[in-house]
């Protein structure tokens, strides 16, 4: 079955596992804490993706500095960017849009996700929402909102590319339209998607007239 093409004016994306396949490098990470603290590693790396740091210590050990543990694991991110490569479709994808048509909204820091962008061979947009900008993390909308205002566009103009549960819930909540990708949660877990694709080679950009929209190559 064909779907309908989104039409939208610009591309708001999430990073770890929308762009680039980090899966393997926060799986370390986490795991290296998990030990600090003698938790159990699975426990640590079957938490929830999509958020931010700090709100993932202070729901699952609220009796820790959670500023220093954000800054142990920020820190330790920043120096493990071994296996980090660009998800499917993802270097095409942005090749076909322009600059003032995209950007990136992601819970990580800034200095970290320029790294992971550029460790993938993807380019890094002039400004871009991290962490650091927004005082409410996924599932709250704030970043979205955020980035559609960088590229001086309303929430409903643009279309959120999103891999984790929190994150689809910022975009809805924005007021955005959501693709999810199941490149980290299966089908089931992305409710409220407009459309859900396996990875970024199932979309393509084309243009109507001045407005972008973007073109499902094919149903997963």
């Amino acid at each position: 079955m064909t779907t309908p093409p989104l039409r939208a004016a610009a591309v708001l994306f999430d990073m770890d596992g929308v762009l680039v396949d980090s899966r393997a490098a926060i799986d370390r990470v986490r795991t290296r804490w998990a030990e600090k603290h003698g938790l159990d590693p699975k426990v640590v790396i079957a938490l929830p993706h999509g958020q931010k740091t700090r709100d993932i210590i202070a729901t699952l050990t609220p009796h820790l500095d959670v500023r220093a543990e954000v800054a142990w694991l920020d820190a330790d991110e920043l120096r493990d960017l071994e296996g980090i490569t660009a998800i499917p479709g993802a270097a095409r994808l942005l090749g076909e849009l322009r600059p003032d048509e995209w950007t990136v909204v992601t819970s990580s820091g800034r200095e970290l996700a320029s790294r992971r962008l550029a460790a993938a061979g993807l380019p890094v947009p002039d400004s871009f929402v991290s962490g650091e900008a927004v005082s409410q993390g996924k599932p709250a909308p704030e970043g979205y909102l955020l980035g559609a205002s960088l590229l001086g566009r309303q929430p409903a103009e643009c279309v959120v590319i999103e891999d984790a549960p929190a994150g689809v819930a910022a975009g809805i909540a924005a007021g955005m339209r959501v693709v999810g990708l199941t490149t980290t949660y299966p089908r089931a877990q992305l409710d409220g998607c407009t459309v859900i694709v396996k990875d970024l080679s199932k979309l393509a950009a084309e243009r109507d007239g001045s407005r972008l929209h973007l073109v499902l190559r094919a149903r997963d």
